[in-house]
């Protein structure tokens, strides 16, 4: 479900209209899905922001995200919208390179059962994937892509 009327954020270096991908740096599956989206990322649509970091916790500090339902990706449209759970995820394959964006129809699917899916994922991706003990840093050609490194 995407919220309206997002507020602007107070970093210099996000503008209105970034997309901006906000993730759980210690988890591998979402660093793997990081690595998958900026691969498929072709028209460099989106930034990237561990959830961890200083200006991560900014931006869902200003929706006010309660991080206690929400752990995992969370897409920022700045200045329009955001996104949670399972409409993130659809949400940014739409902007992917390829057949990925397909997997955007997938919203047909209701909200409810989308996310139950979701949220087994997540509640279980430690568990299948692991964890690591900090945040992944970037490579120095995407380090402009990743906000608060």
């Amino acid at each position: 479900m995407s919220q309206d009327l997002n507020p602007m954020p107070t970093e210099a270096n996000i503008a209105y209209g970034d997309k901006i991908i906000l993730f759980d740096g210690v988890c591998n599956l979402c660093n793997n899905a990081i690595n998958f989206i900026i691969t498929h990322d072709k028209h460099k649509t989106f930034k990237f922001a561990p959830l961890q970091s200083t200006i991560g916790k900014q931006l869902i500090k200003e929706r006010g995200i309660d991080t206690t339902q929400v752990d995992s990706i969370i897409l920022v449209d700045v200045g329009s919208a955001y996104y949670l759970k399972s409409d993130a995820a659809l949400e940014i394959a739409k902007d992917l390179d390829g057949a990925y964006s397909y997997l955007s129809y997938l919203k047909v699917f209701p909200f409810g059962l989308r996310n139950k899916v979701y949220d087994y994922i997540a509640k279980n991706r430690y568990k299948w994937y692991g964890k690591k003990d900090s945040c992944m840093m970037p490579t120095p050609e995407l380090k402009s892509r990743f906000l608060d490194f």
